[in-house]
């Protein structure tokens, strides 16, 4: 999962205008962040293995810190109370859609990875494997992306021309790169992958950002 993980970015910055969309954006890929720097800091281990999916060639084989459910309950609760401290949000409400925004990312990594998400530390793996379906691992990223986009430009209205056309330019452009990136070469080295995943992290929030702030919250629910 990728690209979908940004549907529930879109869909809760819709419910909750008060949460721009380029904090919803690094809340659902918050542990992929903190993944990226373990897996340059040599903490957590993936290794490249052309085949272990048919999707992607990824042996996830040890991110107990980023990736177990009890650690990704911790991530979105850490989340939450410090940004509620940072933004000074009069309510916790805000906090839990953006703890909400962090957990989303485990949820939907359950459907497509292989048995490599542990349940604590690192033991009790869980996964359903979509990913070794890739028409069906496809179709969901979509889903869950054009479904949170949906509700996110029914609930704001464009206030230029970049917002009302980049929204819909945004995401299939992140969606060509998730199809390029599954049908090209496998990465050369652990290394280039974190380094490239961290890029399009922060690159695509810092996009989210400049589109939402084009559009406003003023249509009707």
């Amino acid at each position: 999962m990728f690209v979908g993980h940004y549907g529930p970015s879109f869909a809760i910055r819709a419910v909750r205008p008060e949460l721009p969309l380029w904090l919803t954006f690094v809340a659902a890929q918050l542990v992929d962040v903190a993944w990226a720097l373990l897996v340059l800091a040599g903490v957590e281990k993936v290794r490249i293995v052309p085949g272990i999916t048919a999707a992607n060639p990824l042996d996830l084989y040890y991110m107990p810190y980023t990736h177990g459910l009890v650690m990704s309950l911790a991530w979105a609760l850490a989340a939450g109370v410090i940004c509620k401290s940072l933004f000074n949000w009069p309510r916790w409400s805000l906090a839990w859609w953006l703890a909400g925004a962090v957990f989303s990312h485990w949820l939907l990594d359950l459907l497509v990875h292989r048995p490599d998400l542990p349940l604590y530390g690192d033991a009790a793996k869980v996964g359903l494997g979509l990913w070794n379906i890739p028409p069906a691992a496809l179709a969901l990223e979509v889903m869950a992306l054009f479904g949170g986009l949906w509700l996110y430009l029914r609930r704001t209205t464009a206030r230029s021309a970049v917002g009302r056309y980049g929204p819909a330019v945004f995401v299939v452009t992140m969606l060509v790169i998730q199809v390029a990136t599954s049908a090209g070469p496998p990465p050369p080295s652990t290394a280039a992958l974190a380094w490239s995943a961290l890029g399009a992290y922060f690159g695509f929030a810092l996009v989210a950002g400049w589109i939402d702030a084009q559009r406003s919250s003023d249509a009707l629910p």
